[in-house]
């Protein structure tokens, strides 16, 4: 990691993963890391390398091989006192721990009249992009933004990966928190004068007046890289940053809305029953009389995540789709 002494840290998003960890656990005597290989190995995706050396293995546990178990005492840690960090290596594994965050983290309040909060914050990668093959690259996000009790954030930028950790400590209810696995080896800057971000709001990430592009995550980049190649035709993409899956902050993309008058979401899960959907059902229920065209969503395609390369790339949204969509629609609807 090299560092610009003016005003910006340049670093990847998995250093700056790291370093919301590292300072968390300084800042506080009570946060830990706990997952499977998070220690010696330093990671399924190199995230904690290096901390276990410098907090030991009381504050970075390797743990059995057991997402139920491990989400499990998560949950009691939290409920006693700690502030636990829970890292499951994927999405696609959170399922063996789904009992426990459904039927345990996210209704203890609920259950318990307001008496008991439960301050755990659940780290997983998720997406595809990486020949991770089908059970290791679904995106299932759009799944727990279907949960009362959670807050569910996507962090897409160094910032927010850096900011979004230490307010989702502070806060007494479920976070989880979906790190896009192909984002780990993204470079960026970080603002010297960078600290918490909110865990609250959408934001808008590039101003246009054509169309509105509404997405979160891995998403994010390639639609802001349609945007580019759109704008050399004179096409002007508004791209909305969702950041916040659940509780889902939907004043911007509505606003957008009404000034572009045609939107397109971009959503890595499966199209029916989406994240993407819920976000086309709100544009509908609140702006329909603003649309001048129809909702345009792109999905990956609903087949299990292939192995090979050129197969999983089809699967998955891409730059390229974005930019026909935007084109298509501005030809047909002006």
């Amino acid at each position: 990691m090299s560092i610009n002494t003016a005003t910006t840290t340049e670093m990847t998003y998995r250093e700056a993963v790291r370093e919301a960890l590292r300072e968390a656990m300084r800042a506080d005597e009570r946060v830990f890391l706990m997952g499977e290989d998070v220690g010696r190995y330093g990671g399924c995706f190199a995230v904690s390398k290096g901390l276990l050396e410098e907090f030991g293995p009381e504050r970075i546990r390797d743990t059995p091989l057991s997402e139920s178990a491990f989400v499990g005492a998560g949950i009691g840690a939290a409920l006693g006192g700690m502030r636990p960090i829970v890292e499951i290596m994927t999405v696609n594994f959170s399922l063996l721990a789904l009992d426990q965050i459904l039927n345990t983290a996210a209704t203890f309040l609920h259950m318990s009249g307001g008496q008991f909060n439960v301050p755990v914050v659940i780290r997983m990668a998720t997406g595809g992009g990486n020949q991770l093959a089908a059970q290791h690259s679904h995106s299932l996000e759009g799944w727990y933004a279907h949960i009362p009790g959670l807050k569910v954030l996507a962090p897409a930028t160094i910032e927010d990966a850096r900011g979004m950790l230490p307010t989702a400590l502070d806060d007494p209810d479920p976070v989880l928190i979906f790190e896009g696995s192909s984002l780990y080896n993204r470079e960026g800057t970080l603002p010297a004068d960078a600290g918490p971000v909110d865990i609250e709001t959408a934001a808008v990430r590039r101003e246009g007046d054509d169309i509105t592009l509404i997405t979160y995550g891995t998403s994010l980049h390639k639609a802001l890289a349609a945007a580019d190649t759109l704008a050399d035709d004179g096409i002007e993409l508004e791209v909305i940053d969702l950041r916040v899956l659940r509780p889902l902050d939907e004043a911007p993309f509505l606003e957008s809305v009404a000034k572009t008058h045609r939107a397109i979401i971009v959503d890595e899960g499966w199209r029916s029953g989406s994240l993407s959907a819920e976000v086309n059902t709100r544009i509908t229920e609140s702006a329909f009389y603003e649309l001048d065209a129809p909702v345009a969503r792109i999905c990956s395609a609903e087949v299990p995540m292939p192995y090979a390369r050129h197969l999983e790339q089809a699967a998955l949204p891409q730059t390229e789709t974005i930019v026909q969509t935007a084109t298509d629609m501005t030809e047909t609807y002006g």
